[in-house]
């Protein structure tokens, strides 16, 4: 007992001395956990984990049906009913505040849209008004994280009967959406992957008809492979300074076999780390 209470005394002490060290570095050492192992690889600035849309902005106004697109830093797809690491899937809400209660699973209506097989994307066909949009990440039981998008107003100024899902989908592929052939980056900088028309998943889910995407990076005869077998979505990139090739791929979770390839990207990169 006398050692149980020196030891709560030292943790007092030590609180009182620099909170930060006691309280903040377990959280920053749990949300690493979440990137991948790699020299190359760096968290995101804001360094918390946070679901986003990557094709809307607040404010802005859509003819409907249109895609809306989901992206997520510091975590991973895995499809509703499984449970790997701290991986999610996402919801949508439609004129709905997040939750008060983080603790309840969400409910299965028109304003609460889940994404339970590991999707990436829907097709939104709202009447013309004005909408407010959140994303949220939940777990296996629908059970929200405290991981969700900054509250977007969206304006839907008409409803076009001649567009159909599939037109507005397009075909099956996999894309990365934020960098163009032949740009030039500073690093660190973003790199998102999307996937239409299949589902991601964490690996370690073993579900099937699901993927993880795998990204491979060449300099001077030279590849580096990274493999995203959390279900990450993105990841943020310092490498040295260089010429890269960049080659985004799916492969199945289950064979390890290729699913889809996006169009390989070209990159020079500049770096803020003096290398």
């Amino acid at each position: 007992m006398r050692n149980q209470l020196r030891f709560l005394s030292l943790l007092v002490l030590l609180a009182a001395a620099s909170p930060a060290a006691v309280i903040a570095q377990p959280m920053a050492l749990t949300e690493a956990s979440e990137l991948l192992s790699h020299p190359w690889v760096e968290p995101p600035p804001n360094r918390q984990p946070e679901a986003y849309f990557t094709n809307l902005r607040d404010g802005d106004s859509r003819v409907a049906p249109f895609v809306l697109r989901f992206g997520l830093s510091m975590r991973g797809i895995v499809p509703a009913g499984k449970t790997a690491g701290r991986a999610g899937h996402h919801h949508l809400l439609i004129n709905q505040p997040l939750p008060l209660d983080f603790k309840k699973p969400l409910p299965f209506t028109d304003q609460y849209i889940h994404f339970g097989k590991g999707q990436m994307e829907t097709v939104i066909n709202l009447k013309p008004g004005t909408y407010n949009l959140n994303l949220l990440l939940a777990d296996q039981g629908h059970i929200p994280y405290f991981v969700f998008s900054r509250p977007l107003r969206v304006t839907i100024t008409a409803q076009d009967p001649k567009l159909t899902p599939a037109a507005v989908l397009g075909p099956r592929r996999i894309e990365i959406l934020n960098l163009a052939d032949q740009q030039a980056v500073k690093g660190p900088f973003r790199v998102q992957f999307h996937a239409s028309g299949y589902n991601i998943s964490h690996r370690d889910a073993g579900v099937p008809d699901s993927g993880h995407f795998r990204l491979t990076l060449e300099r001077g005869g030279r590849r580096e492979l990274l493999d995203f077998r959390q279900g990450q979505t993105e990841v943020w990139l310092n490498p040295p300074r260089g010429d890269y090739a960049l080659q985004l791929d799916l492969v199945d979770n289950t064979s390890d076999r290729p699913l889809a390839s996006a169009p390989p990207l070209r990159l020079n990169v500049s770096t803020s780390a003096g290398l």
